[in-house]
């Protein structure tokens, strides 16, 4: 009996460990993988959310520089005041989608292909159209419309290239006097007894951020959270108005003969 005792003293104890400890253990770990886990989506959400943002930022000036740079340079020199500048009022889904069309002689940015080779126009038709987003009913997409020269319908043709696809509003306002106290007219057709041109515009555009955004950063935010609006005030230039008035007259020159003393030879040195 003391000889088994012995042996029973004698043998090593086995290490291990209880059931109480393995599942503490585990409670213990998987709150740190849980924290790490809500730490990284935390990482992530705030890095979309910026570079989101940050896209559309950038997308909303982007799209108001380049209306701009094509209404610095309208065409008016000898154009018809009907065929120089048109803004349409249009309401699509509720929300304002005005046309603005023109003539303007910035370059090209779409190459023509002619005889075999990708040329630019100088001077070319320019428009803003938008139409309704094919995949989302609350937005607009907005196209820039560009014609390879001028011809006989300056509102009408050409090429349309993409921009931007969650517009929620496009709205362009002219006025025929520059002052506070100017009445605006939402659309702009030159009459017969009215100025050809307007003397301010007023341009606004209101877009959404991208669906990430919404669905998982401002998923019960207020509208004005989620959109970005961009206000741009343009003053045609007074030489504008001053082309206007010039009207070119295609003369041919008349060259008199030279006097007889020029045409005759000079005399040879003695």
């Amino acid at each position: 009996m003391r000889r088994a005792r012995r042996q029973a003293e004698a043998r090593p104890r086995r290490a291990g460990f209880s059931l109480v400890e393995v599942l503490v253990v585990l409670l213990i770990v998987g709150g740190l993988m849980l924290a790490i886990t809500q730490l990284l989506e935390g990482t992530r959400i705030s890095r979309d959310t910026i570079h989101n943002i940050q896209e559309t930022q950038l997308a909303g000036p982007a799209i108001m520089d380049l209306v701009e740079r094509d209404l610095r340079s309208l065409l008016a020199y000898d154009r018809r005041a009907e065929d120089l500048l048109q803004v349409q009022d249009r309401v699509v889904y509720g929300m304002d989608a005005d046309a603005l069309d023109f003539a303007a002689t910035t370059n090209s940015l779409l190459p023509v292909q002619v005889e075999q080779r990708l040329v630019r126009s100088d001077v070319c038709e320019v428009g803003y159209r938008l139409r309704p987003n094919p995949t989302d009913d609350d937005f607009l997409e907005i196209y820039r419309r560009e014609d390879f020269g001028i011809d006989d319908e300056p509102f009408d043709g050409g090429t349309y290239t993409f921009l931007h696809d969650r517009v929620k509003r496009f709205n362009v306002q002219v006025f025929t006097e520059d002052g506070i106290d100017a009445e605006p007219l939402d659309d702009w057709h030159h009459e017969e007894d009215g100025e050809p041109l307007p003397r301010r515009l007023e341009i606004s555009l209101t877009l959404e951020l991208a669906p990430r955004i919404n669905r998982e950063q401002l998923r019960y935010a207020p509208v004005e959270m989620r959109t970005v609006s961009y206000f741009r005030v343009m003053r045609l230039s007074e030489a504008l108005f001053q082309a206007l008035e010039v009207d070119p007259v295609p003369v041919i020159p008349e060259l008199s003969p030279p006097d007889e003393a020029e045409a005759a030879p000079a005399p040879p040195p003695p």
